[in-house]
């Protein structure tokens, strides 16, 4: 159909697009997303019995929610089931012109050629002439073998518009299939002569590029942006920053198409485009701007997109500060469950625990990995370290729900804002040196430490007696790390049965309303659990540090583990603890979730008090 992009002439690959993930959905299935951002697939027949017929209702009344609706249907397969939408939108729409192009179109399409034409000339006749009406009638006239006609016809839509994107490659392609590039290149510049025309410009900018002609090419973009309005037209910026970047002029992608980007006319491929510019060009927080600019327009269609470039850019930032200063390093001690301090107002929710048994330290953030060194550098978080710090925190609050002991998770920081990922275990002596300096004070320090250079994994633990530093007891898991659900809770356990043999002391059943989630979500509970964490000491890193990163993923994620786990308490409370702690290292990242957290709170509501207690920590 035409308006729509289905020319034979293939612009290139956007600039260096961020790599998608290959489809692993068969053809036959539908990308959806519901009000909490999530991305469902549907077949076709769903589509098209459940939810088509719906939502062409709720539109039925709306011109121009209607026609997008059409179009999109038609795009994805569905014509015939829009029949009787679009011989309605003919009817009704104020725009004449367009409605009467799309039942047009669909009409040929249908192989009814004679109403199609009808249809097209009483728009002429009644509305004056349109371009993309003309153009289509030419498409009458050339599946009728009109040839002549038709070609007459394109000539004089073009005339009438000289900036339809399917005429101009059509027109191409007749002119390329006779006479070659030449006879290609001289048709643009017939089309670049007519007046008001830009979309040529555009390929003659291109075969300028291509034949080291910047400077022609530079003239024809600002040729297109002066004749083609304001806002510019996306596939013009499209073009423009795809071109320039394939043949390394970043600099004139920043001058020629930055100024013109508007989120909502451009959206992610230009965006795309600029970001990668800017980040070649090493101006990391202009990327980083234009990031959190489109986070804002909250399209869940955009989300993995914009979360490649969150990694990239803060790549970037490593690598600017690849050498690490001198380091100061500290340690960090987290009091009982990181979701629950002693001032959150959820207290309430637990029982007061009888604090007669031994309190119990953790002390992780150390890993085997692959390909280790021994120099000490910068990098983003990994699984590895994620788990290394992730364990402690769940180990703890395990110990502080099934216990009469309380627990302290101690975390080396560097002071400059950074998590400390030691290559080696910490000795049973450094172990009880970091335990007996910590305040509270620890009677044991349970310290764990991960193999994750061989497959399964393992982890390794030792409790280690403060006092004196000798060991305990120890205790060795391995699993697959995609598969430690399997594992880690028994892990717990077992650490549980120890303490209980070797410490004295007492195992509590848990509180009610304390609920780890099941295997399918305990990942990504033990992920929300350490970026918690992260979030937490965000809040406290040095301004210029840049030490958090993913904050719109951490945000999402923990809703999307509400949303699976709806009756959860721990999981809400989790939430609400990220929310909070967020207000204080992101305060501009949680305004985009408040919609959601709210729909997730009305329609999930937990039972009083916890209710209460979760609005309570969200709103504070």
């Amino acid at each position: 159909m035409f308006g729509r992009r289905t020319e034979p002439i293939k612009t290139p690959p956007v600039y260096n697009r961020p790599p998608e993930k290959p489809p692993t959905a068969k053809q036959d299935l539908i990308r959806v997303y519901d009000a909490y951002g999530r991305e469902l697939l549907i077949t076709r027949d769903q589509w098209r019995q459940k939810v088509l017929p719906g939502t062409l209702e709720k539109a039925w009344g709306i011109p121009d929610q209607l026609y997008n609706l059409i179009v999109t249907a038609m795009t994805d397969g569905f014509r015939t089931d829009v029949l009787g939408a679009a011989q309605h939108l003919y009817r009704t729409d104020p725009n004449r012109v367009r409605a009467a192009c799309l039942w047009g179109v669909l009409l040929m399409e249908e192989g009814r050629l004679q109403e199609a034409e009808q249809v097209f000339r009483d728009s002429i006749i009644n509305d004056g002439e349109s371009g993309y009406v003309l153009a289509n009638l030419a498409k009458v006239y050339s599946r009728r073998g009109e040839a002549a006609k038709s070609e007459e016809t394109l000539w004089h839509s073009l005339e009438v518009d000289p900036n339809q994107e399917n005429a101009v490659a059509w027109y191409r392609a007749i002119h390329r299939e006779r006479g070659g590039s030449d006879a290609d290149q001289q048709a643009l510049k017939r089309l670049a002569d007519l007046p008001g025309s830009w979309r040529a410009q555009l390929w003659l900018a291109r075969a300028a590029l291509e034949s080291g002609q910047t400077e022609a090419a530079v003239s024809f973009y600002h040729e297109v942006i002066e004749r083609a309005g304001t806002p510019t037209p996306e596939h013009a910026l499209m073009q423009m920053s795809g071109d320039l970047g394939n043949h390394g002029k970043l600099s004139s992608i920043l001058d020629l198409v930055e100024p013109r980007f508007d989120c909502q006319v451009h959206g992610i491929q230009v965006g795309n485009n600029l970001i990668k510019a800017n980040l070649d060009l090493g101006r990391i927080d202009a990327a980083s701007e234009l990031v959190n600019r489109l986070y804002g327009m909250q399209r869940p269609d955009w989300k993995k997109t914009l979360s490649f470039w969150d990694t990239e850019i803060a790549k970037a930032r490593i690598a600017l500060n690849a050498t690490p200063a001198p380091l100061q390093m500290s340690m960090l001690t987290v009091d009982g469950p990181v979701w629950l301090p002693d001032s959150s107002p959820a207290m309430r929710l637990f029982p007061t625990k009888n604090l007669e048994g031994a309190r119990i330290g953790f002390l992780g953030s150390s890993a085997q990995v692959p390909n280790a060194t021994t120099e000490v550098s910068r990098q983003l978080a990994d699984d590895p370290g994620r788990l290394s710090r992730g364990l402690p925190l769940f180990l703890a609050e395990q110990v502080y729900f099934r216990s009469n002991s309380n627990s302290l998770v101690l975390i080396p920081w560097i002071d400059a804002g950074g998590f400390v990922l030691s290559g080696r275990a910490w000795s049973d002596a450094e172990a009880a040196d970091c335990a007996s300096k910590s305040t509270p004070y620890c009677d044991y320090i349970a310290v764990s430490h991960l193999i994750a250079d061989t497959d399964p994994w393992a982890v390794q633990m030792r409790i280690v007696k403060t006092k004196d530093a000798n060991c305990v007891f120890t205790l060795e898991a391995s699993f697959k790390f995609a598969q430690f659900q399997d594992n880690l809770p028994q892990l717990a356990s077992q650490l549980l049965e120890m303490l209980f043999k070797h410490t004295q002391i007492k195992m509590n059943a848990p509180p009610a309303l304390y609920q780890v989630p099941g295997p399918t979500q305990f990942q990504s509970f033990l992920l929300r659990l350490e970026q918690l964490l992260a979030v937490r000491c965000g809040s406290m890193a040095k301004p210029n540090a840049k030490f958090l990163n993913g904050e719109r993923n951490i945000m999402d994620a923990n809703i999307q583990l509400c949303v699976a786990c709806p009756d959860n308490v721990t999981t809400r409370l989790l939430l609400a603890k990220t929310v909070d702690s967020m207000k204080k290292a992101r305060p501009d990242v949680v305004p985009e979730f408040s919609k959601t957290i709210q729909l997730l709170q009305k329609e999930k509501a937990l039972p009083e008090p916890a209710q209460a207690v979760v609005n309570q920590i969200l709103g504070g």
